[in-house]
Formats: structure tokens, C-alpha cells, sequence
């Protein structure tokens, strides 16, 4: 399921909510209801910084960190 994570600008709350490729205008925040949010990067994705570099000099061997790599 795609589920993201937004921050409210208006009152920063922080949230989770599932977001699909059909759907029209931007998030909601669920506390005050404003449009003005942002989606946050996954802490997967910010762990995994090295993962698809073409250099393959990373010393974990490519892989990412949180998982311990794919095989």
C-alpha cells in the first residue's frame, strides 16, 4: 500500500496516510485540516543513501544499511 509521511506547515504535525495515484489536490493534515503540508523522506530511503551508486565502493558492498542489503 503507498503510504507517506507528511508534516502539516501550518501546525506541524506530523502524519502518516495512504496516498494513491488517483487521487486529485494535495493532503489534508488531520489535525487542522490545512492543504499546506510537505511529504517527508522515509527513513528507509535516508538510510540507503549509497544504495544504486554505480561507483560500488561502498565498504557494506552496495547494499543498504537498514536491511543489511539485498541478495
Amino acid at each position: 500500500m503507498p503510504l507517506f509521511d507528511y508534516r502539516c506547515k501550518t501546525c506541524g504535525t506530523k502524519f502518516e496516510t495512504l496516498v494513491f495515484s488517483s487521487q486529485k489536490g494535495p493532503v489534508k493534515c488531520e489535525q487542522c485540516g490545512s492543504e499546506e503540508t510537505e511529504k517527508l523522506m522515509s527513513s528507509f530511503a535516508a538510510n540507503c543513501s549509497g544504495f544504486g551508486s554505480s561507483s560500488g565502493s561502498s565498504s557494506s558492498g552496495g547494499g543498504c544499511a537498514a536491511t543489511g542489503g539485498f541478495t
